[in-house]
């Protein structure tokens, strides 16, 4: 799901620390760290798996993302970086 997530970063500006690549990588690690915890930090067997499994992986992503691109922009601010806006 975090994959899934990553796809909508194409619609807001690339503020992201490392850039698309380092968007990618956040919204994967937000999803499997978010998913660990949600499930107590194991992985969940066959019999434990349902559609709501796959849906925990969304807030993850989108929290990675978030922490992603406010670093990000952080970064370019203290570096003087301006965009004219």
């Amino acid at each position: 799901m975090g994959l899934a997530v990553w796809h909508f970063t194409v619609f807001i500006p690339d503020h992201f620390w490392g850039g698309i690549v380092g968007a990618f990588l956040a919204a994967m690690f937000g999803a499997i760290v978010f998913g660990l915890v949600v499930n107590g930090f194991s992985i969940p067997g066959n019999d434990d798996v349902s559609i709501m499994t796959a849906a925990e992986g969304i807030p993850g992503g989108a929290l990675g993302l978030a922490a992603c691109y406010f670093e990000g922009l952080r970064r370019e601010r203290k570096a003087g970086v301006s965009y004219g806006l």
